[in-house]
């Protein structure tokens, strides 16, 4: 067509057009608002011609761009009614890109060119000229005016009232409901989160969109951050604010300006303040800098809104800028302006989600939460929304039928679409379907989405077109669109159906963009995940990695962030994989449902991996939304089992649509669940989300968000949790109003345990109402009211409560501190119901009886007279564990009152009167108060540290109704370290003041407390100096009638400590003298320079745990079963100058001290001279057991001084001196006569002080053990040592390890063994552990041993190493471990040691071994100078053992070339066979393990088959684990077949196949000679066995015979029972891990008594049952030689064991009948055959039920070694009679009840037999139910007895506990794995 054509034809499109709109000029006026957002509808500048209106509106549209025209197009023809002659001319020409014509180009072109010059032209209008200010000053009120009107005008053209859409209600853009509004008043906090602290809000009270802002006051900051969640309604809030602005409602503001962040982000360029609010906002008509100046001047009169702060991408600094008025980033000007460097006085209004904020915020800015509807906001929003009556009773009856779509209606946002799809669906549906249509928010959107196509036609094109858009934004973190960035027809869909929201974008002065954006973010996102999960180009992969979760703390600034509002978009995908949503989906994918299915499971399969992971609070609330949007029980179940049983949420909001939907999800889990709200915003009704929720069991508020209206709501939700046990409502702003509601709602909920009401600043009375709820609740435990304001006389009054509520046991207050404890009774539930008449009558008696109650009333500000009413109150009250008055001003009277008073209050613990502002005058008066108190036992008193506490023991007449076990060793558990047995009395006067004269006065008022029991006084801390030492050393005796020591309860010790009191030595040395004199006094221990002094008596137990945290261990006298033995008397003088004259006074001093006596020493260093005085005293006293000098440095003289102390002090037994710093010697007592052990290790000895040393050693006659190690000896002092061997008489052992010692020192000691005939055994290892280590015999021994390790020989140490061996003939065996000797050398040596005669035996393991072969091996034996009479070769250990026998016997060579001749081998191998025929002619044992004989071929095969041919006399052959083929075995086998004399053959372990074992059975047909045979681990079948038991019939020499794991089931049994039936000489039979069964039992039956010989039979795990095992018992009782009886794993049961029982064996010495099904009545009778054998080492009757039969011997077992009771059901009660059993068995080594029910009971009783078994060395106690309490009295009859180690892992003591125990005594381990320390080398 020509060009006038189409120019023709687009104008009679044109006309049309026009024609068309003119008929509808209202939508025309809606979609002008949509596509230019700013434009004046109302102008009057515009013609009153309504076509030529028409025309000039579309002039406006079209010149904005081709893309907003197309989309124009696209509206006109989507939603008006265009004829379709029209309609596709329409589209064709100006629908599509390249149809447009350029008929308007240039005069539109030039008309934007001349809007763009207004729009930049800034007029500047001078006021220099004016010749009057006044005249300038109101020119420029006047164009401030102006401005002010056109801002006020713009913003009634943004924000006023808009038009609804097509088809939507009237409402849809008109309501308007404010959101709940709740001001924080805690200080805000932009580094770690929205508030700092513990944000607290005005609960009860909204706060109105007026008073967001108080203008009426100056006070108060005038920037205000308004908090809330996606779609709570900010930015609508921010428009409002705005329309109420330009309608005149905010009328304290004279100019508004609103910037959002989405927009701002757009501008890159740095602008100042006038830029930013003239040219990206409103530009004035004239002069700019004269508005600019107004605004500064009326400040005040400015409000400036910020919305969506949270979307800022720019970095922010809390810096102020240099220059505050010049450009910077948009954030930049923002600060400014909330710091008041910019427009400072105006007011500043920032909207955001919760989360981190920019540092920028000034901290005192208010804060405003946006809590979103709630109940009656929500009915408000539905009656605006719907205009008809029946329409909104039909929306508001859904809503109060469908819980969900109420919580979901919480969020306004979510309220919309709710109505939007209430007034779709209302019309068509019957009433109650939302629940089933709208059940989630997704499911919302789904339903929104279909009402938008009223005829059924789903556009599923467009809202996947706009759901790509959608995500791609996403993605970029865009969230402004302009209309190139959408196709016209998605913008035309979007602009039609409200989907899309238009707006004007200042991007420069005049420059003026229409943007885009969808109507909210949650829409956005669900289309986004519309697109993911209906779109083919997205697959699995892709999607789940859209479905995370993310946390409500992001930090949105920074110089690279990326706006990030995915908030709900996983939430939408799991919505989507609901089953419900699989149609809708399919259609929109126009897929199959399988396809869609795919897609919802990947979705549902990565939210079951969330599920199972740790998750944060907010991370865990984000899943419980997406769960239960897809509605999966299945996933839900998951979820809710895996959410852990402390659930926190801190510090982030949460709304009552958060809690349902964690309702929800509780449902689907069966455990309870404790949930902690701390710090988070609440909303009032909130708590009504969690009505009905049976799985919490805890509950906890702490948050002042909590006043009085949440407290009520919670109240009617409370008695609905039917497994609450605890309640936290602490920090809040409850007042008495809130807690009324939760005092009557208390009651409703009987079962709770715990209640807290912390820091609610509470009154005194609704303190005491709540406490009067106390009754009501009868299992309460704990009802915590601390942090609130009360009074001392409502303390008082609690005080009272606490007397005579029964159930409370602890009232502790400490100044803000105010917690009850209470022990509910332990009725069922039934009888707490029962009537309360009732409960008194038979209950309340008893159980005030035995009630005991704690009072702690800490620092309350109690006097004098408050002491009097309250021993008033608690004289009638009940027994008082413990009365705590610290910290008050009670002073001397009240302190004395109360002490006075102590004998009448049944104090049964303590009581605390500490910083009372006690004097010195109180303390006699105190001490005066209490002596005639019979239960108190210790009194310390401190004036120094305020310290004033009174300790109490059970009245006697309790004491005595105590008896039994358990209550006993509770009663050991409940004292404390500083507490002591019953039977003694404290009394503890430190750092008071005291001197010497006030000594006497004190001991007259303790005189009367000295018959009550043991006195232990403490005077540490005074000032009695030298006087009051000797003073009191007179006043002690009188202090008891001290009688002997022999019967505890007629002493009266006292235990004084006198430390810090200025003692000087003589005063020291006078104390000695009263430890000598004094008879109860046993211990003395001194630090001089730090002045501790310790007098005490009789050692109660506290030896290893001074320090500890755990109690002390008990008296020995106390524990029933620790008999009374002699205590030494011990006396310990540490840190005192020890010079020559004080230790002849001291030791002088002890002469007369009865005896035995231990003497600890310790000072800085102690002279030659003063030791020399010290031993040279020794003598004097005989009483002496042992003398320790330790931390003492010694010179290096000081070893040849103690090792002459064996002549000077024939008593001494053990000198041990350690790095010249501790010495020990230990003396004998007259009836030992145990060797001499001398120990010198870290001295520094070297090779000079050798000679003088032995030579004092030598006139020991009596020389056991020498340690000489860690020294620095070095090779020549180790030789020096080894050639003065023959003199030193050592008959035991010599250790020189760690002394440097190289292979000179190995050497040396293998030449030095022929003179030395004493030597039984040396062992030297010169690697890591440089042990070096000599054992003697006391004669003279034949066979040596000697082991030498790692020692790294060289090729020229091999000559010297065989001379020495060569010399050393009574050296018979020698082991070499890794010495570096490879193949060369060790043949080298093998061919150099010469004998004259005798065997000689090497070991040599080396790793090359385990390569070379068996071949090579042999060939190193071949090369040996001596007879080869035994070879054991192990290649997997390296191992080679050979044996030789001198001299060496040559063999005739003619009968070596006739055997030579029968061997098919080559030249090399027949070299090898020749000489090993001629060294391996004597070869008697030939033993292979681990060896692989495949590798070389058959060679090795065919080489021994050779040497077994020659072997003449070989009579031992071991092949065990090992490789060997078919072939070789048979060559083998054949070689085998001429060992005639034959006595042992084990082919154990050893795979063969079914030839290979036929082979070797044809063997053994001729082996009549054999007694011992070893074929454990061989497949035996039919035809191999026959061939056994052919040649067993022919071997009636045999003795042993093993076939465990061979497969023999009761048919083979029956052939090899016959086959024995000539093994007459059978002494072992080992047919263990078979399938004999009963048949094969009953075979063997037949033949046992048969066998005389047999002692030791193994039928373990051969499925024998107890028919069978009682036919087995009846033969077994006829082998009178029977030792050994191995039985377990077998179902034998009680009739085995009876019938076994009736006659045992006599002889039996092991019975092993592990998991044998036994019962009590068999292991009893098995128990009581065996009583009083003197035979028997080893009983096992592990893993039976011994539960009430538990094995006792009365008669004893003299032999017994080993019991094994592992996994018996043993318990305490059971045990009683076995450890008493223990006693007579005094060979006992072992003790295993592992797995057992043994508690702390158990434990007491193995204590106490534990000194009485000296040869015990182990005992297994692992997964028992031993606490911290049995360990304890385990370790207390450990230090008394010898036992090497207790195993106690997997008991019920906690680690720290154990830890203690383990370092102050190793022996107890609690490892899994055996830690068993090894023995010291002088024990």
């Amino acid at each position: 067509m020509d060009p006038i054509g189409l120019q023709l034809g687009t104008r009679n499109l044109w006309s049309w057009l026009v024609r068309l709109l003119s008929k509808d000029p209202e939508w025309l006026n809606s979609k002008m608002k949509f596509f230019l957002p700013n434009t004046d509808l109302d102008s009057r500048n515009e013609t009153s011609d309504p076509e030529q209106r028409i025309i000039l509106q579309l002039r406006k549209l079209h010149v904005q761009g081709l893309a907003t025209w197309q989309s124009f197009i696209h509206c006109v023809c989507m939603e008006l009614e265009v004829p379709l002659d029209l309609e596709v001319p329409l589209l064709s020409t100006w629908g599509c890109d390249d149809g447009l014509t350029s008929q308007l180009g240039a005069e539109e072109k030039s008309q934007r060119e001349s809007q763009l010059h207004r729009g930049l032209k800034r007029p500047h209008q001078s006021c220099g000229s004016s010749p009057c200010r006044k005249q300038y000053r109101k020119q420029q009120l006047e164009l401030a005016k102006k401005y002010l009107q056109l801002l006020r005008t713009s913003a009634l053209q943004r924000y006023g009232s808009r038009i609804p859409g097509s088809g939507q209600p009237h409402a849809f853009h008109q309501a308007y409901v404010p959101p709940i509004l709740r001001r924080a008043t805690a200080p805000l906090d932009t580094r770690g989160g929205a508030i700092m602290g513990n944000p607290r809000v005005e609960d009860g009270t909204d706060v109105s969109i007026s008073d967001l802002f108080n203008t009426r006051t100056n006070k108060g900051p005038r920037v205000t951050i308004l908090l809330g969640k996606a779609g709570m309604g900010k930015t609508t809030l921010a428009h409002r604010l705005c329309q109420k602005w330009a309608e005149g409602q905010l009328d304290c503001f004279q100019a508004l300006f609103l910037f959002e962040f989405r927009q701002l982000n757009l501008i890159t360029r740095f602008l100042t303040l006038p830029q930013l609010l003239f040219d990206l906002y409103l530009s004035p008509e004239s002069d700019p800098d004269a508005v600019f100046q107004y605004l500064e001047d009326n400040a005040d009169q400015v409000l400036l809104i910020f919305d969506g702060l949270d979307e800022a991408l720019q970095p922010c600094s809390s810096t102020d800028p240099e220059d505050p008025d010049g450009p910077g980033p948009v954030l930049a000007l923002f600060s400014g302006l909330c710091h008041g460097t910019l427009l400072p006085g105006c007011w500043v209004l920032a909207t955001s989600r919760p989360g981190k904020l920019p540092a920028c915020l000034p901290s005192e800015a208010a804060v405003v939460h946006m809590l979103g509807f709630d109940g009656p906001r929500v009915e408000e929003y539905v009656n605006c929304f719907f205009s008809t009556q029946s329409s909104r009773e039909g929306a508001l009856g859904e809503l109060q039928t469908n819980g969900r779509l109420r919580s979901l209606c919480a969020v306004p946002a979510l309220c919309q679409v709710a109505c939007l799809c209430l007034h779709h669906l209302l019309p068509d549906h019957a009433p109650g379907q939302s629940a089933a249509l709208l059940p989630t928010m997704t499911q919302l959107y789904m339903q929104m989405v279909l009402a938008l196509s009223p005829r059924g036609h789903l556009p599923t094109t467009s809202l996947l077109g706009l759901g790509e858009v959608a995500l791609k934004s996403l993605e970029t973190g865009k969230v402004t669109f302009y209309a190139r960035d959408i196709p016209p027809p998605l913008m035309a869909f979007g602009a039609t159906h409200s989907l899309l929201t238009s707006f004007c974008i200042c991007t420069g002065p005049g420059h003026q963009q229409t943007g885009y954006a969808f109507t909210h973010f949650n829409l956005q996102e669900f289309l986004a995940a519309l697109h993911l999960m209906a779109s083919p180009k997205v697959d699995e992969d892709l999607l789940t990695q859209h479905v995370t979760l993310n946390s409500r703390w992001v930090l949105r600034t920074g110089p690279k962030a990326k706006l990030d509002l995915s908030d709900h978009l996983p939430t939408f995908l799991a919505g989507l994989a609901s089953c419900t949503c699989r149609p809708f989906l399919s259609h929109m994918a126009q897929r199959g449902e399988d396809w869609v299915g795919t897609k919802q499971a990947a979705v549902v399969q990565a939210l079951k991996k969330l599920a199972t992971r740790k998750l944060t609070g907010p991370k865990v609330v984000e899943l419980l939304h997406c769960v239960n949007e897809t509605q999966e029980p299945e996933l839900a179940s998951l979820t809710a089992q895996s959410l852990p049983y402390q659930l926190p949420f801190h510090n982030f909001s949460l709304t009552y649509t958060d809690l349902a939907v964690l309702t929800n999800i509780l449902e689907h889990r069966e455990a309870p669940i404790h949930l902690d709200f701390e710090g988070c915003t609440l909303e009032p009704h909130c708590p009504e989300a969690l009505v009905g929720c049976e799985q919490i069991e805890n509950l906890s508020f702490k948050s002042r968000k909590c006043g009085d209206a949440f407290a009520e709501v919670l109240s009617r939700s409370l008695p609905t949790m039917g497994r609450l046990q605890m309640l936290g409502l602490a920090g809040s702003k409850i007042t008495a109003r809130g807690i009324s509601h939760l005092v009557k709602a208390l009651p409703l909920c009987p079962q709770l345990e715990e209640v807290s009401f912390q820091d609610n600043q509470l009154n005194d009375q609704v303190v005491l109402n709540i406490v009067e709820v106390l009754p009501h609740l009868p299992r309460l435990r704990k009802l915590d009211l601390s942090g609130n304001n009360i009074c001392v006389s409502t303390l008082l009054c609690l005080t009272k409560v606490a007397v005579t509520c029964p159930t409370i046991s602890m009232l502790q207050a400490r100044e803000a501190d105010l917690i009850f404890l209470l022990s509910p009774p332990k009725e069922t539930t039934a009888e707490l119901q029962r009537a309360p008449d009732l409960q008194e009558s038979d209950g309340q008696r008893k159980e005030a009886q035995s009630r005991s109650l704690t009072l702690r009333l800490q620092k309350c500000q109690l006097q004098v007279h408050d002491a009097e009413t309250l021993i008033a109150l608690l004289r009638e009250g009940p027994h008082l564990e413990e009365v705590d008055l610290s910290g008050n001003q009670l002073e001397d009277e009240g302190c004395r009152l109360m002490a006075e008073a102590v004998s009448q209050l049944h104090i049964t613990r303590k009581l605390d009167l500490s910083d009372n502002g006690l004097s010195v005058a109180g303390v006699h008066c105190v001490l005066r108060a209490v002596h005639a108190c019979w239960t108190l036992t210790d009194l310390h008193i401190s004036l120094l540290h305020k310290t004033v506490v009174f300790m109490f023991a059970q009245d006697p007449e309790q004491q005595e109704g105590s008896q039994n076990r358990a209550a006993f060793l509770d009663s050991l558990m409940l004292q404390m370290p500083s507490e002591l047995p019953l039977s003694s009395r404290r009394m503890r006067l430190t750092h008071c003041g005291l001197q010497a004269k006030h000594l006497e006065q004190l001991c007259k008022a303790l005189g009367g407390s000295c018959h009550l029991g043991h006195l232990h006084l403490d005077f540490s801390g005074n000032a009695l100096g030298d006087e009051g030492a000797a003073r009191l050393a007179q006043l002690l005796p009188g202090l008891g009638a001290l009688q002997s020591l022999n019967d505890l309860h007629c002493a009266t010790p006292v235990i004084s400590s006198l430390s810090e009191n200025g003692l000087s030595l003589d005063a020291v040395l006078g104390l000695a003298r009263c430890f000598s004199t004094l008879q109860w006094v046993f211990h003395l221990d001194i630090s001089f320079e730090r002045q501790r002094i310790l007098l005490r008596g009789e050692k109660t137990g506290r030896g290893i745990w001074t320090t500890g945290s755990l109690p002390d261990l008990p008296a020995a006298a106390e524990l029933s079963g620790f008999r009374w033995r002699c205590t030494p008397r011990s006396l310990c003088l540490t840190e005192c100058p020890l010079e020559p004259l004080t230790l002849t006074r001291l030791c002088a001093t002890l002469e007369v001290c009865p005896g035995p006596l231990e003497i600890q020493l310790s000072c800085e260093v102690l002279s030659d001279k003063s030791l020399e005085t010290l031993l040279h005293c020794l003598p004097q006293l005989p009483q002496l057991s042992l003398l320790q000098l330790s931390q003492t440095a010694l010179s290096p003289r000081s070893p040849f001084l103690l090792a002459d102390i064996f002549s000077l002090c024939p008593r001494v037994k053990k000198v041990d001196l350690r790095s010249l710093h501790h010495s020990t010697l230990h003396f004998r007592s007259n009836e030992e006569q145990e060797g001499v052990c001398c120990g010198f290790t870290g001295c520094s000895l070297s090779q000079e002080h050798v000679e003088s040393l032995c030579w004092l050693l030598s006139k020991c006659e009596d020389l056991s053990q020498v340690d000489l190690s860690v020294n620095l000896l070095g090779d020549g002092g180790i030789r020096s040592v080894l050639e003065c061997l023959p003199r030193v008489p050592i008959s035991g052992s010599l250790d020189l390890s760690h002394n440097n010692a190289s292979q000179e020192s190995a050497l040396c000691l293998v030449e030095t063994l022929s003179s030395c005939p004493r030597v039984q055994e040396a062992s030297v290892n010169l690697g890591s552990k440089q042990s070096f280590q000599i054992h003697f015999s006391k004669e003279d021994q034949a066979g040596k041993t000697l082991r030498l390790s790692e020692c790294s020989f060289r090729p020229e140490h091999v000559s010297r190493l065989a001379a020495g061996l060569s010399q050393s003939l009574q050296l018979m065996e020698l082991m070499l471990t890794q010495c570096c000797l490879g193949q060369e050398q060790l043949t080298t040596l093998l061919s150099l040691v010469q004998r004259p005669a005798g065997l000689f035996s090497l070991r040599v393991q080396e790793p090359w071994v385990d390569q070379a072969g068996v071949l090579s091996l042999l060939e190193v034996c071949a090369q040996a100078s001596g007879n080869v009479t035994e070879i054991s070769i192990s290649e997997t250990q390296q191992q080679l053992h050979v044996q030789l026998e001198f001299p060496r016997q040559e063999e005739n060579p003619e009968a070596v070339a006739l055997r030579l001749a029968h061997c098919d081998l080559g030249t090399h191998h027949s070299l090898l066979v020749r000489q090993l025929m001629e060294t391996c002619a004597r070869l008697q044992q030939l033993s292979l393990s681990q060896v692989n004989l495949c590798e070389d071929g058959d060679s090795s095969s065919l080489l021994l088959r050779s040497l077994l041919l020659s072997l003449s006399e070989l009579k031992k052959f071991r092949l065990t684990s090992s490789r060997v083929s078919t072939e070789g075995l048979a060559h083998l086998a054949s070689g085998l077949g001429h060992c005639h004399h034959l006595e042992e053959l084990e082919w154990s372990n050893t795979e063969f196949d079914e030839e290979g074992t036929k082979a070797l059975m044809r063997a053994l047909e001729e082996k009549w000679m054999l007694k011992r045979l070893d074929l454990s681990h061989l497949l035996l079948n039919g035809s191999t066995l026959d061939l056994l038991t052919r040649g067993l019939s022919h071997m009636t020499l045999l003795q042993s015979l093993r076939l465990n794991r061979n497969s023999i089931g009761d048919v083979d049994c029956c052939h090899l029972s016959e086959a024995l039936r000539a093994a007459t000489s059978l002494e072992e039979l080992d047919l263990s891990y078979n399938q004999i069964g009963d048949a094969g039992v009953g075979y063997l039956a037949t033949i046992l008594p048969r066998l005389p010989e047999l002692r030791k039979i193994d039928l373990s795990a051969n499925s024998i049952s107890p028919a069978g095992g009682v036919k087995l018992a009846e033969s077994l009782a006829l082998c009178r030689c029977l030792e050994e009886l191995m039985l377990g794993c077998n179902d034998l049961g009680d009739h085995t064991a009876l019938e076994l029982a009736q006659e045992l064996p006599q002889h039996l010495r092991v019975l092993r009948l592990p998991s044998s099904h036994l019962g009590p009545k068999g292991a009893l009778s098995l128990v009581q055959a065996l009583d009083g054998s003197p035979h028997v080492e080893e009983i096992s009757l592990a893993e039976n039920n011994l539960a009430e039969g538990v094995p006792r011997f009365c008669k004893g077992l003299p032999l017994l070694r080993r019991i094994d009771l592992v996994s018996c059901k043993i318990d305490n009660q059971t045990a009683k009679l076995l450890t008493s059993s223990f006693t007579l068995c005094p060979a006992l080594e072992v003790i295993l009840l592992s797995w057992n029910l043994l508690g702390d009971e158990a434990a007491a009783e193995l204590a106490q037999v534990l000194p009485r078994m000296g040869r015990l060395k182990r005992v297994d106690l692992e997964k028992n139910q031993i606490t911290a309490r049995g360990a304890w009295l385990l370790a207390e009859g450990l230090a008394q007895s010898s036992v090497q180690v207790i195993r106690l892992w997997n008991n019920n003591i906690p680690c720290n506990v154990a830890q203690s125990l383990q370092s102050q005594e190793p022996r107890l381990d609690f490892a899994f794995f055996d830690n068993q320390p090894q023995a010291h080398w002088g024990t």
